[in-house]
C-alpha cells in the first residue's frame, strides 16, 4: 500500500520536481535513433557548408596584414568605414584592451595584390586610420604574418588535438574499458564536427583562441561523459551482473540518476560564457572575448548533448553485442531470465508458521527452512532460469529428530 501511495504521488509531481529528486524515467537508449538522426542532419549541414564556404581562418593561420592603432579616439565602426572606403574585403576589426588603453586592430589578407599594390594599400590604410582616429601615422603599427608561420600554428594545433585524443583513449581504457573509450571518442568526434560545421555555416573567424576553446570544451565534454560512465559501471554491478536488468536498462537508469546533475553543471558553465558574449563583447566592446566565448558556448552545449544522447546510447549498443549481455537481454525479453528476489527474513519466518501439513509446524525448524530457502535463492546464478532455487531442505516434523538415523519420537520428560 505504501509503495502504491508513493507511485501515485510521483505521478502528480511536476517535471522539475522529478528532475530534482531523480524520479525521471526517460528512455535515452530506446529513442537513440532520434538522437542519431538529429546529429546526422546537423553534421551533414555543417560538412556541406565546410565544403562550399570553408572556414574563415584568421591571419594567424593563413597569413595577412594587421594595423593596430593605439591611444586614439578611433572606434570599431570608424575603422570599418575606413576599410570599406578602401575596398578591402573580408577584413576583421577588433577592439583590444579597455578604457584609455583601448586599441583598434584591423586584419586583412592582401596576398591577392602585387607587392607594389600591397605596399601602397598598406600605407593608405595606415594614413586613413590615423586621420579617422585623430592621431599621427606613427601610432599605427603595421605587421605582416606570413603563411609559413600560419602553417606552423595549424600543424601544432593538429598535433595537440591528436595527443589529446590518444591520452584520453588510454585513460578511459585503463580506468574503465575499451568500449567505453570508443563511445567517448565517438562523442568527442561528434562535438568537433558539430562545432566546425557551425563555424563554417555562420562564418565565425577561427583564431588561436578558438583552438584553445575547442580543447577546453572537449575536456569538459569528456568530464561529463566519464561521470556518466562511472554511474553506469556502478549500476552494472548491482543490476546487470545479478540478472535483474539488461545493460541498456542499466544505462537508462544511470542517465536518469545523473540527469539533473548534468543539466546543473551545463547551465552553471554556460551562464558565464553568455555573460562574456553579451556584456564583455557586445556592451563593453571587448571583441577578442567573442572569439573565445563563441567556441566555448557552442562546445559546451554540444558536449552536454553528446554525453547524454550520443555517448551513453552508443555504449549500450556496443555492450549489448557481447554474448553474455545479449543472452541476458534475450532471456529478459522472453520473460525467462527473471531472478527470484529474496524475501525479507521476517516475512519468511512469519509465513513459516502456516504450513500445508495440517498442523502447526515446529517454529525453529520452519525458520531454519525459510532461511535456507532464502539463502539458496540468493545464491542461485541468473543463468539457472526462473525458480531455480536449488534443493529444498527436508522438513522436520514435530517430535522427531532432524537426523536421518533416528526416526523415533522424543521421549517425554516426566515430572
Amino acid at each position: 500500500m505504501r509503495l502504491a501511495t508513493e507511485a501515485e504521488a510521483r505521478e502528480h509531481e511536476s517535471i522539475w520536481t522529478r528532475l530534482y529528486h531523480g524520479h525521471t524515467a526517460f528512455s535515452f537508449v530506446g529513442h537513440r535513433r532520434r538522437w542519431y538522426v538529429l546529429s546526422t542532419i546537423v553534421i551533414l549541414i555543417g560538412l556541406g557548408a565546410l565544403g562550399i564556404r570553408g572556414l574563415n581562418f584568421g591571419i594567424e593561420f593563413k597569413g595577412g596584414t594587421s594595423w593596430e592603432v593605439t591611444n586614439s579616439s578611433l572606434t570599431v565602426n570608424q575603422a570599418r568605414a575606413v576599410v570599406a572606403n578602401l575596398g578591402i574585403k573580408q577584413a576583421t576589426v577588433v577592439a583590444l584592451g579597455s578604457g584609455t588603453s583601448t586599441s583598434i586592430e584591423v586584419q586583412a589578407d592582401l596576398s591577392a595584390y602585387s607587392p607594389q599594390a600591397k605596399a601602397n594599400l598598406e600605407a593608405k590604410m595606415a594614413n586613413a586610420l590615423a586621420v579617422a582616429g585623430k592621431t599621427t601615422p606613427s601610432k599605427v603599427s603595421l605587421n605582416d604574418v606570413g603563411p609559413t608561420w600560419g602553417g606552423e600554428i595549424t600543424s601544432k594545433a593538429l598535433r595537440a588535438l591528436a595527443g589529446f585524443l590518444i591520452a584520453i583513449t588510454l585513460y578511459i581504457t585503463v580506468r574503465f574499458e575499451l568500449r567505453m573509450a570508443t563511445a567517448a571518442l565517438i562523442a568527442v568526434v561528434h562535438d568537433i564536427l558539430v562545432t566546425v560545421g557551425i563555424y563554417a555555416l555562420v562564418g565565425f573567424q577561427v583564431t588561436p583562441a578558438t583552438v584553445i576553446a575547442l580543447l577546453t570544451i572537449l575536456g569538459y565534454s569528456l568530464y561529463d561523459t566519464i561521470v556518466v560512465f562511472d554511474r553506469v559501471q556502478e549500476n552494472v554491478k548491482s543490476l546487470v551482473n545479478t540478472g535483474k536488468n539488461s545493460y541498456s536498462d542499466a544505462v537508462d537508469i544511470s542517465m536518469n540518476q545523473v540527469l539533473m546533475r548534468s543539466l546543473n553543471t551545463s547551465i552553471v558553465a554556460i551562464i558565464p560564457i553568455l555573460s562574456v558574449l553579451v556584456i564583455g563583447a557586445e556592451i563593453l566592446g571587448a571583441t577578442t572575448l567573442q572569439q573565445f566565448g563563441l567556441a566555448l558556448f557552442i562546445g559546451l552545449t554540444t558536449g552536454a548533448y553528446s554525453s547524454l544522447f550520443i555517448a551513453s546510447p552508443i555504449l549500450a549498443q556496443l555492450k549489448e553485442r557481447e554474448p553474455r549481455y545479449r543472452a541476458l537481454a534475450g532471456r529478459l525479453s522472453r520473460g525467462s531470465g527473471t531472478v527470484v528476489v529474496p524475501k525479507k527474513k521476517s516475512a519468511a519466518r512469519s509465513g513459516a508458521s502456516h504450513g500445508d501439513h495440517g498442523g502447526t509446524r515446529d517454529m525453529p525448524a520452519a525458520a531454519e527452512e525459510a532461511d535456507a530457502t532464502e539463502e539458496a535463492e540468493s545464491l542461485t546464478p541468473p543463468e539457472a532460469g526462473v525458480g531455480a532455487t536449488g534443493p529444498r531442505p527436508k522438513l522436520v516434523e514435530p517430535g522427531y529428530r532432524s537426523s536421518n538415523r533416528s526416526k523415533k519420537p522424543r521421549s517425554k520428560r516426566r515430572y
